[in-house]
C-alpha cells in the first residue's frame, strides 16, 4: 500500500490580479459608487419640469409648494409650456441648474430646459420650512432662445 505525499500550497512571488493586462484602473468591475443626493434646487427643477411639461399633474406638487406657487403652477401647467412642441418627440430635459442663496433657508434657483434645439428658462424660489423640508414658493418662466 502506497500513501500519497501531502499536498502543499504553491506560492508565487507576484500578486494575482483579475484585471486585464494593461489595465491600471484599480476599480473592480461591477462596483457602483453610491450617489450623493441631489441638492434641493436640482430636485425641484426636475419636479417642476415634470409638471410644466405635462408629464405629471399639478396636484403632484401640492405638499411641495407654499404661498402662491401652487396657483402659479395651476395657471401655467394646462398649456404645458415646457412640453415638446412642433412635432418634437424629444422629452424636455434640464440642461443646467444654478442657485443663489438669499438668506438661511431661502434660495432662488434657475434652470435651463432644452427640448431639441429649443431652450427655455425657468426660475423658482425655494423656502425651507420649520420641518427642514424645502418647498417651492414661486415659479417663473422665460422665453424662447434658439
Amino acid at each position: 500500500m502506497t500513501t500519497a505525499a501531502p499536498r502543499t500550497a504553491r506560492t508565487t512571488t507576484h500578486a494575482r490580479t483579475t484585471r486585464p493586462a494593461g489595465r491600471h484602473d484599480q476599480r473592480r468591475p461591477g462596483t457602483v459608487r453610491p450617489r450623493r443626493p441631489l441638492p434641493p434646487h436640482a430636485v425641484f427643477a426636475e419636479r417642476l419640469l415634470a409638471v410644466l411639461s405635462g408629464e405629471r399633474p399639478v396636484h403632484w406638487m401640492l405638499g411641495q409648494t407654499v404661498g402662491e406657487a401652487y396657483e402659479q403652477l395651476v395657471q401655467l401647467a394646462p398649456g404645458t409650456p415646457l412640453g415638446a412642441r412642433d412635432g418634437h418627440a424629444a422629452r424636455p430635459v434640464v440642461r443646467r441648474v444654478g442657485v443663489f442663496p438669499l438668506r438661511p433657508g431661502v434660495v432662488e434657483a434657475f434652470a435651463s430646459i432644452a427640448t431639441g434645439d429649443r431652450v427655455r428658462a425657468m426660475a423658482f424660489r425655494l423656502e425651507q420650512g420649520p420641518d427642514r423640508k424645502w418647498r417651492c414658493a414661486a415659479v417663473e418662466l422665460g422665453g424662447d432662445r434658439s
